[in-house]
């Protein structure tokens, strides 16, 4: 059986008791073969609009979004795994769902032999890829940040840096009022400035909560 959140524990090791008791037991519980949570972000997405459907060509599927929203219904979708040599895996897909359209953003968490730092493939063909480091805030969250970026295109594997560089920063906090996750993440480059953002909650749909009961708080 694994863990809903190995790859985390993982990375984590002693300091995953730091974080807030109600993550530490959902991170514990047994996940299911297919987990799901749902929310809603106060805000979601890109301020470079349709500007960053030219990356599309670059990045491949499920990796940009071309839209700017409040209020954004959003559903995650996550199964967990292990590779042939024995590091946990998480996958993930986030459904925005804007007004008038839906869009998606897939990645592959992998944990890797360094403490805390874990291995990101993003997209449908996973041309986009991150190292990225897993501590604990003062309040319990989780927070990731880039330590390195690289893309593969073409048969080869090309580091960002400078003004190619993408810094990804995320926390993963708990509302102790509400009784639910609190997510917040920004993706900012040298050049265009904040290229993805979003922030809001979320609720497991094992918790308990319908996410109907949850919009009346």
């Amino acid at each position: 059986m694994t863990a809903r959140g190995e790859v985390f524990l993982r990375a984590l090791g002693a300091d995953a008791e730091r974080l807030h008791p109600q993550i530490l037991a959902q991170m514990r519980a047994v996940a299911p073969e297919e987990d799901r949570a749902e929310g809603v972000f106060e805000v979601a997405g890109s301020r470079l609009g349709r500007l960053s459907a030219l990356g599309r060509p670059f990045v491949g599927p499920r990796m940009l979004v071309t839209r700017l929203g409040r209020d954004v219904p959003f559903t995650l979708t996550v199964r967990c795994g292990a590779t042939v040599s024995g590091q946990a895996t998480l996958d993930t897909t986030r459904e925005f769902r804007f007004p008038g359209s839906t869009q998606y953003i897939t990645d592959r968490l992998t944990t890797t032999p360094r403490a805390g730092i874990v291995h990101n493939v993003l997209g449908a063909r996973g041309r986009v890829e991150m190292l990225e480091h897993c501590s604990v805030t003062d309040e319990g969250a989780l927070r990731m940040r880039t330590r390195r970026v690289a893309l593969r295109f073409a048969g080869r594997r090309i580091p960002l840096g400078g003004i190619f560089g993408v810094d990804v920063d995320l926390e993963d906090g708990w509302d102790e009022d509400r009784r639910r996750r609190t997510i917040r993440m920004r993706a900012t480059n040298p050049l265009f400035g904040t290229v993805l953002e979003y922030r809001g909650w979320y609720r497991y749909l094992d918790q308990g909560d319908g996410l109907g009961r949850a919009r009346g708080r």
